[in-house]
C-alpha cells in the first residue's frame, strides 16, 4: 500500500515491515510500533509534520520523517 506518511487521515492501517537501522528503527520500536500491530492515523499536522496517531491504545506524535519509514497495509 505504501507508508504511513501517505496514510490519509482516519484511515486504519497495519504495519507491514519497518525500513530504516539503527537508533530511529529502535525508537519507532519502543514505541509499540511493530510488524503487525494496527496504527490509526488521527490528526495530520498541516504541513504534514507531525502525524498524530493511536498505536495500542496509545496516543502518539511523529516526525514525517519516522512516518516514512513504516510500511503499511
Amino acid at each position: 500500500m505504501g507508508t504511513l506518511k501517505e496514510t490519509a487521515c482516519g484511515q486504519r492501517v497495519r504495519v507491514k515491515k519497518l525500513t530504516g537501522d539503527g537508533p530511529v528503527k529502535r525508537r519507532i520500536m519502543d514505541m509499540g510500533i511493530t510488524k503487525g500491530v494496527e496504527i490509526s492515523v488521527r490528526k495530520v499536522a498541516p504541513l504534514g509534520d507531525p502525524i498524530e496517531v493511536t498505536v495500542r491504545g496509545y496516543e502518539l506524535s511523529l516526525r514525517r520523517a519516522d512516518a516514512q519509514m513504516i510500511e503499511v497495509e
